[in-house]
């Protein structure tokens, strides 16, 4: 077994995940798929969506996320797919506008724990 496989993924994560709930759809493009989800995890460089039939692992998407009235896409990949459950994402290009908006879910995200634990 690789040493790096011994390491929860817990530990491998570059960014702290913050609970966020928005929805979202993920397209695999070659094929124009969608699939409704829900956002319940984000980071700065990925979230989990909650679904019941996830792509498989490494399957590129582009993945929109939508909550209240602003919008945030990006380019993707499924780095782990849990059947009946759902999908880590890592996100591989961001645009400006949506980097943007996902700094500002996360800053609020972060706020919203510290009350939480403060």
């Amino acid at each position: 077994m690789h040493l790096e496989a011994a390491i929860p993924y817990l530990e491998k994560r570059r960014s702290p995940r913050y609970s966020f709930i928005a929805s979202a759809e993920l397209i695999e493009e070659k094929a124009d798929v969608r699939i409704a989800s829900r956002v319940s995890e984000l980071s700065l460089h990925g979230c989990y969506l909650d679904m019941m039939n996830p792509f498989p692992t490494r399957t590129m998407v582009l993945v929109k996320i939508t909550a209240g009235d602003a919008f945030f896409e990006a380019k993707s990949e499924i780095i782990y797919s849990q059947p009946n459950m759902g999908a880590g994402v890592r996100f591989l290009q961001v645009e400006s506008k949506s980097q943007a908006v996902l700094e500002r879910w996360l800053d609020g995200a972060e706020k919203d724990q510290q009350k939480l634990t403060g």
